[in-house]
């Protein structure tokens, strides 16, 4: 049995799993496989999957669409490894990425979610002069549900065991347990995180360095946001009952980074109302985001009411500006 096993979910990947597989395959850990669920493609995945799945390291599923929550189910339903990291098929690994994770997992038998921070790329794969540089050490539940310091799916790599103590099957379900709600199109990811932390002893601890680096495809999310916000509510109203003081106490302030982030997203977007909505919803929901990361919160504000008032250009120049600062080496603000 391989020590790791990596899951990669991949609907209409054909373009970019090539560059995800190559990256895995290039780990410096070598005691791992490599399992490809093709969730129902209608592109040429397929076939790509198949080519790379010639031999005993990479294997490959295939399934109706579910999703991603439920390709990342049958990914860990076939996975034999005793840890299970997750990557996207266009997000890309860093080559001492597991070899990392293995080794904090080895040593810290009470970590049950390891996971690094992440370089930020564009659709040709190119350093977006953005990074995610999350808190490591000390996370508690609270730090999951306001800043989720996991980032993004492609960050962690989980205990066989921790997984296996959130599992569960719903009475309709045939083929295999679900560890993330398949339910959820979006928001699957915390919603996971948060149950594990609301119902199993596990910690949450991440180790140096930007070893994921994460794609962000151009535009399109803020058309999104209504689907967005409704899902992370509902993951909200779905854990709420599993400790109401807590989300009582925290419920609001996670709301503001919410719609800050969303906020953040649409000025990407040059979609400046939704940026102003989201970024004036988030000032009335809480002032945690203000006291605690001050910056961040006002310069989305700015940016949004640049937006709105005098049009993308004058965001898009600040944005260049900033992203060319990243290349040379100059620190940005995040």
């Amino acid at each position: 049995m391989p020590v790791a096993s990596i899951i990669v979910p991949a609907f209409n990947a054909a373009q970019t799993l090539p560059e995800t597989m190559a990256s895995l395959l290039s780990q410096s850990f070598r005691d791992y496989e490599i399992i490809i669920v093709n969730d129902g493609s209608a592109d040429d995945t397929l076939d790509v999957a198949n080519a790379f799945a010639t031999g005993p390291r990479v294997r490959l599923v295939s399934q109706s669409n579910r999703g991603l929550a439920g390709a990342r189910n049958a990914g860990i339903a076939a996975a034999r490894g005793k840890y299970i990291g997750f990557c996207d098929a266009d997000d890309l690994w860093m080559p001492e990425k597991l070899a990392t994770h293995v080794r904090h997992l080895d040593r810290s038998p009470d970590v049950g979610l390891s996971y690094s921070g992440s370089e930020l790329i564009d659709i040709r794969s190119r350093p977006a002069g953005v990074s995610q540089k999350p808190k490591l050490k000390g996370v508690s539940m609270a730090h999951i549900l306001l800043r989720n310091p996991v980032g993004n799916g492609s960050a962690a790599v989980v205990r066989r065991e921790a997984l296996e103590d959130i599992a569960w099957r719903p009475g309709f379900e045939k083929t295999h347990d679900w560890v993330f709600d398949e339910t959820f199109r979006q928001s699957e990811d915390i919603e996971c995180w948060m149950r594990m932390m609301l119902t199993t002893d596990w910690q949450f601890e991440g180790v140096p360095g930007l070893l994921t680096r994460y794609r962000i495809a151009p535009g399109g999310l803020s058309a999104a946001t209504d689907r967005q916000l409704a899902s992370w509510e509902r993951m909200i109203a779905r854990l709420r009952p599993r400790n109401p003081a807590f989300f009582a106490r925290y419920e609001n302030a996670a709301r503001a980074y919410q719609f800050r982030y969303l906020a953040r997203r649409a000025v990407s977007s040059f979609d400046g109302d939704t940026a102003w909505d989201m970024a004036l919803q988030s000032w009335n929901c809480s002032r945690h985001p203000l006291v605690h990361e001050p910056a961040k919160t006002l310069t989305t504000l700015g940016a949004a009411a640049i937006l709105r008032l005098a049009g993308h250009k004058p965001v898009a120049c600040v944005a260049k500006f900033l992203a060319e600062r990243a290349r040379t080496g100059e620190r940005t603000l995040q």
